[in-house]
């Protein structure tokens, strides 16, 4: 019994001595991770090369100077003259096509009183007298080719004038009406009377005059 204790004694002490030791024993830390490099900078920019003190600079070369080359002159026959600059050709403008005039209208007037109406004729520059209008054709004229709708138009003044009394003057005219007449479209701009109305109807040229023959001389016998 004495010699088992005996034999227990040193494992029991060496047992403590480790507890001891653990418990003094600090904690080791953890590994760190090591950062990775930074990469450089994209706009930077390298450093010029060192280039040592002691480097030999290169010898100058000289270059000799050429001689400069004898031209010989140029003569003027050897020299073409330019030729002149082509003038450019400017082609008229083709003429829009002219309505044709003439020198008779076709008129047609109505009395609103009676509805009577009388188709009659106007010389161009020749005034006629229908009742107490007096008609006065300045120009006549057709559509040209190129129009699309064919018309005839009639420039003309119209004056109101009664007719005189017997022993007595004419009362001065009054001018009633005065511009354009288009035979298509009668109200586009039209005679405006209480009692007459006016319109166009065509444009024709006038009927050549045949001249009568002359007599056949006598026979001198």
């Amino acid at each position: 019994m004495i010699r088992r204790a005996a034999w227990l004694a040193p494992i029991a002490g060496a047992a403590a001595a480790g507890l001891v030791w653990a418990q003094a024993a600090p904690k080791a830390a953890p590994p760190r991770a090591t950062p990775a490099p930074e990469a450089p900078p994209a706009n930077t920019t390298a450093a010029p090369a060192t280039i040592p003190p002691d480097a030999e600079e290169a010898p100058p070369v000289s270059v000799p100077t050429p001689e400069p080359i004898a031209v010989p002159p140029i003569t003027e026959k050897e020299v073409a003259p330019a030729p002149p600059p082509k003038a450019a050709e400017v082609k008229p403008a083709p003429e829009a096509p002219r309505r044709p005039r003439y020198d008779v209208a076709v008129l047609q007037a109505l009395d609103k009183v009676t509805a009577q109406t009388l188709r009659f004729e106007a010389a161009v520059g020749k005034p006629v007298r229908y009742k107490t209008l007096v008609f006065t054709v300045r120009a006549c004229e057709r559509s040209a080719s190129d129009e699309g709708m064919q018309d005839s138009i009639a420039y003309l003044t119209v004056d109101s004038q009664p007719r005189p009394a017997p022993g007595k003057p004419a009362p001065p005219a009054r001018q009633v009406f005065k511009g354009w007449m288009y035979a298509s479209s009668p109200s586009l701009h039209p005679l405006e009377h209480p009692v007459y109305d006016a319109w166009v109807i065509n444009c024709r040229a006038s009927a050549p005059v045949t001249a009568a023959a002359a007599p056949a001389a006598p026979v001198s016998r």
